[in-house]
């Protein structure tokens, strides 16, 4: 099934575009901000994921993909930092619209953030030997002390909408994974990892998760919040 990887992307897109256009969301309004996080976030992720794939810390399946690359990238990899960040930032929105009050305490968040950085920082010191585990944890790492220091706020309620966005995530890098199909979409050399998996998601591709997310978040309400 070659066209597998788009149609997963294709599918996180379809739903959170369409309802992008409710009266009450009106999310179009944050597609300039929305678009500047994702190029930065592009920025980022990209080259890694470049450079990961050319040293073999993962690879992709072409069993399902089309086979069209760029910079010897799927061109559903590209797509997938598109597509997921504006499923995943437009879930974040109609939470708290529906969901006001769905938030944690200005003091919940310091102490959750800061224990997270923690963590975050001991995994990547005594993992600077797998290249995966060292650069996800190591990058948020910084990026949760920055948000901490800029936009605390935001994580007050990030910190919780994100529980709810590892529902479909689990679905999505289930299958990208190997859940549900024969093959892996996304294959891992777990030396470069710390190759403990929740179901088949390596516990690394959480934090990816987490930290892309974020930023795209941060950018946004850095720009709208001014």
């Amino acid at each position: 099934m070659t066209y597998l990887y788009l149609l997963l992307n294709l599918g996180s897109l379809s739903v959170p575009f369409i309802y992008s256009f409710h009266p009450k969301l009106k999310f179009y309004n944050h597609w300039k901000s929305l678009g500047i996080g994702i190029l930065i976030s592009m920025l980022i992720f990209i080259p890694w994921d470049v450079f990961f794939t050319q040293h073999g810390i993962w690879g992709f399946n072409p069993n399902y993909f089309l086979g069209i690359k760029l910079v010897n990238l799927p061109i559903e990899e590209w797509l997938f930092f598109i597509c997921i960040p504006y499923a995943c930032v437009f879930t974040h929105y109609p939470l708290l619209h529906y969901f006001p009050n769905l938030e944690l305490s200005s003091g919940i968040t310091k102490l959750i953030s800061y224990v997270l950085m923690l963590g975050f920082l001991i995994i990547s010191i005594y993992n600077y030997n797998k290249w995966y585990t060292f650069a996800n944890f190591s990058l948020a790492t910084i990026l949760m002390l920055i948000v901490v220091i800029k936009k605390p706020e935001l994580l007050q309620s990030y910190l919780v909408t994100f529980l709810v966005m590892l529902i479909p995530f689990f679905i999505v890098n289930g299958i990208l994974t190997g859940s549900f199909i024969e093959n892996e979409v996304v294959w891992y050399n777990h030396y470069e990892n710390l190759n403990m998996r929740l179901f088949t998601i390596p516990i690394e591709d959480t934090v990816y998760a987490f930290t892309l997310i974020l930023l795209n978040l941060f950018v946004v309400k850095s720009i709208e919040n001014k």
